[in-house]
């Protein structure tokens, strides 16, 4: 699967009473399916994905995949602490189309010290899943560049979300993992090609009729099988693709080789955070650093609490809502200081 351009780690909306919005959902997936976001990520960073039961988790995993357009990558949020419950997860994620797994180190693990641990979670779980995966190395478990390194390797990892600030970091996995190369399939302009456009070719596919089935000698339809599929696709070879995590050094980490971004901030302003990757990708540097800019005040605002990026997604008219207990939404003061920051930013 192609890993470029921006990735928006969907926020998972309640209701007051704590209880899954699922309506909020669909409508923010379908908004953000209208912006220029190359993928989506569920129960990602910004999902609170360890405050869901496991029936909250399912529910929110297929409203997500049906409120999608078929274009947008998806990513699934799957980490668990096991890696039978992990694959759980990556087998339903499959069935409900998906197109990559998103995994970090399991809470019971300390990344710097279980190294063997974490190896053979991240290889069991890349053995066995259906879809693809992407590792996450999240700030407050950061992944070691070693185990890293000889992840890259695995046929079944495609990539990672790096969402630490080190973009020496980024430059330095790349050059021990060059070697690494892998075949992705995308469209005659290169966009990335998904599972539910494949199952939508291939669907419309079967149910074309042929004319000869039509005529009043052969009556019952029959799939005409000679018809080329409607899905034109070709090959793209890449190598082990990072998505830049940290929305104030997102600038920094693509000068530095990552194919893409998912900056959190990206929930309630995906235009302001694509027009820093469009800026970049045109190579227009001194329009790349004034977007860049303009993200790090709200930024550091929305990284006080994801009750401040929920707040901060309802200003920009998405449905942010109430954040769960024990989590709490954003003081007077917060509040006031987002309203200012926002307001630059308005999609």
């Amino acid at each position: 699967m192609l890993l470029e351009g921006l990735h928006i780690p969907l926020t998972t909306p309640f209701h007051q009473d704590g209880r899954l919005n699922l309506p909020k959902l669909a409508a923010n997936m379908a908004r953000y399916s209208k912006s220029p976001a190359a993928a989506m990520i569920v129960l990602g960073p910004s999902g609170e994905p360890t405050l869901l039961t496991d029936d909250e988790t399912h529910e929110v995993l297929r409203t997500a995949a049906q409120a999608a357009a078929p274009e947008k990558v998806l990513l699934a949020g799957v980490s668990c602490d096991s890696v039978r419950a992990t694959l759980t997860l990556a087998d339903l994620s499959a069935t409900l189309l998906y197109d990559v797994i998103l995994v970090g180190a399991p809470s019971i693990l300390q990344p710097q010290t279980n190294i063997r641990e974490l190896l053979l979670y991240f290889q069991s779980v890349a053995d066995r899943s259906p879809l693809p995966m992407v590792l996450h190395s999240a700030p407050a478990r950061v992944l070691p560049l070693d185990a890293i390194v000889e992840l890259a390797g695995h046929p079944n990892i495609l990539g990672m979300l790096n969402a630490t600030d080190s973009a020496t970091e980024i430059q330095t996995i790349l050059h021990h993992t060059s070697a690494i190369r892998h075949e992705v399939l995308v469209t005659p302009v290169f966009s990335a090609v998904t599972s539910r456009m494949k199952f939508a070719a291939s669907h419309a596919l079967a149910t074309i009729v042929s004319a000869n089935s039509l005529s009043a000698d052969r009556p019952s339809a029959t799939t005409a099988t000679s018809i080329p599929p409607a899905l034109r696709t070709r090959t793209k070879s890449v190598g082990f693709q990072i998505l830049a995590g940290a929305t104030q050094s997102v600038l920094d980490h693509l000068r530095a080789g990552a194919t893409g971004a998912a900056p959190s901030l990206a929930a309630c302003a995906p235009q302001a955070c694509y027009e820093v990757l469009a800026a970049w990708k045109d190579d227009d540097q001194p329009l790349a650093e004034q977007k860049q800019a303009r993200l790090c005040e709200a930024a550091l605002l929305c990284q006080a609490g994801t009750g401040n990026l929920k707040f901060a997604c309802e200003l920009n008219g998405y449905f942010g809502g109430w954040p769960r207990l024990p989590q709490l939404p954003p003081t007077a003061h917060h509040r006031d200081a987002l309203q200012l920051a926002i307001h630059l930013l308005r999609n």
